[in-house]
């Protein structure tokens, strides 16, 4: 049986993220979100879905420029760290990108979604961050390229 002829619903999906951890010199810019219904209060880097049709490369950068209005060129994104994430409601694929180099001013360009765009040293993360995030970023910075989060205390039994 080919590809092609394999039924999509034999597959299991799930979505995948794109996180940007925008580096100058020791510190990460970090956004507040708010009045997305989604970790509010708390920090996280700027991120978004793949929408379809797009490279998680391209999904960055598009990101970058809709969320901080900043232009990123594909070679100045270094892939970092991919988190295999579990909650009770999903699984999710969260890749993380480090960037030094960008061009334009940041701003805040979704103000509807983010109180404020605020660089924090690296090594002293702000205790009010999403925490999967926190440790996506934590695992970039020190160069461990996987990481899993949320799976020590589910109750997911694995067929063997």
């Amino acid at each position: 049986m080919t590809f092609s002829t394999i039924p999509k619903s034999k597959y299991f999906m799930m979505p995948v993220a794109v996180h940007l951890i925008l580096q100058q010199k020791e510190d990460v810019l970090l956004l507040l979100r708010q009045g997305t219904g989604f970790c509010d209060g708390r920090y996280s880097v700027i991120a978004g879905h793949l929408d379809g049709g797009e490279s998680a490369t391209e999904a960055m950068i598009r990101e970058a420029k809709e969320e901080a209005g900043i232009d990123i060129s594909p070679s100045d994104l270094e892939f970092s760290c991919v988190l295999h994430r579990y909650s009770p409601d999903r699984e999710s694929i969260d890749l993380f990108y480090l960037c030094k180099i960008w061009r334009g001013e940041i701003r805040n360009m979704e103000p509807h979604k983010c109180g404020e765009l605020h660089f924090f040293p690296i090594n002293t993360l702000p205790e009010n961050m999403v925490e999967y995030v926190r440790d996506g970023v934590q695992k970039s910075v020190k160069r461990q390229p996987y990481s899993e989060f949320g799976w020590e205390n589910n109750n997911v039994k694995t067929a063997i």
